[in-house]
């Protein structure tokens, strides 16, 4: 390695950036380390009798008609994927919501393109049936 001023900066600039990652990896490391104590000390101290009534699934204290084995159909699947799709993107709009008297009218343009395409994607899927239950 050549010794230039530019590869001696580099050193000094690599244990400073490490540095400033040092409060984020000693709140992980507590935040981890208190979850394993919580999981820990409740396995060994809290109560454990389980019975075949405490493992029978449940539904707002009533008791469930679901069977185990039972397969939810596909389309409960793709609603959920679509909801999941188009929030995402949604929520894209927020930032730019929030400043976009600073951003300008270009970004205002760009945003009504996006919606217009989002607005096109849901139309197809309304059209083609994915969003009705079967």
């Amino acid at each position: 390695m050549y010794n230039t001023p530019h590869s001696r900066n580099e050193r000094h600039f690599a244990p400073s950036v490490l540095r400033s990652y040092l409060p984020v990896l000693v709140f992980l490391g507590l935040g981890s380390a208190v979850g394993i104590a919580f999981t820990t000390l409740n396995r060994v101290l809290g109560p454990s009798k389980p019975n075949e009534v405490k493992s029978d699934p449940y539904e707002c204290g009533l008791p469930s008609d679901v069977q185990r084995g039972f397969r939810f159909g596909i389309s409960f699947y793709l609603v959920a994927m679509l909801f999941i799709l188009f929030d995402v993107e949604v929520i894209f709009l927020y930032p730019v919501a929030v400043h976009l008297k600073a951003a300008g009218a270009f970004v205002l343009g760009e945003i009504l393109v996006f919606v217009a395409l989002l607005t096109v994607a849901f139309v197809f899927v309304w059209r083609r049936g994915a969003l009705e239950w079967k």
